[in-house]
């Protein structure tokens, strides 16, 4: 009876230490905190200066990875975040969006100055070189294929249409899918600046 008794309470405390335990946040993205890969980068601006995650400390980063002749996801994209920026209100300014060229050959640093500009100024886009390119890419876990186009110079790239997600402390914590809608990113945004 003793034992029963000792079991009893044993479970009981153990109870309780679980629910005092935090509970982990419901993030709408992927959470994949304490991942292996996607972990940070050394990349060119378009201003010509070398950046890592360490540069956005206290800012939450997105890095979507693209080209700036896409026709379509690369736009949707980068606009979903300017959306973002704007429900996030006085933290908009802790959100750094961060474009990464798939197409370094076409991509120049004027271009991209120019095509992140469109959606808003405080967006910035990396420039890896060609030959940083596919580590880059295996790290990061990004697809991408070009696709010829009929003449020369035109061809067009398929690739990996999600975006990363870093908290304040720059460590990787989210990935997200094409189409989450811009309300739900927010609230995970908010979650992180919350230090979740």
């Amino acid at each position: 009876m003793l034992c029963l008794r000792r079991l009893v309470l044993l479970v009981g405390v153990a109870g309780l230490l679980g629910a005092c335990s935090p509970e982990k946040p419901a993030f709408r993205s992927i959470d994949i905190t304490g991942a292996d890969y996607a972990r940070d980068f050394k990349l060119a601006d378009f201003n010509g200066q070398q950046r890592t995650l360490a540069d956005f400390r206290g800012k939450v980063v997105v890095v979507f990875f693209g080209f700036a002749q896409c026709p379509d996801v690369c736009p949707t994209a980068l606009s979903d975040l300017v959306q973002v920026k704007q429900l996030l209100g006085a933290d908009g300014s802790k959100l750094q969006a961060i474009f990464i060229t798939l197409d370094p050959e076409r991509d120049s640093a004027e271009v991209l100055k120019a095509y992140t500009a469109n959606f808003d100024p405080e967006f910035l886009a990396l420039i890896p070189t060609s030959e940083q390119l596919p580590d880059l890419a295996r790290h990061f876990k990004i697809f991408y294929r070009k696709n010829e186009g009929k003449t020369p110079g035109s061809y067009t790239l398929d690739h990996s249409a999600g975006s990363y997600v870093f908290d304040p402390q720059g460590r990787v914590r989210l990935y997200t899918r094409q189409g989450i809608k811009a309300d739900a990113l927010a609230e995970d945004l908010r979650l992180l600046l919350r230090g979740r």
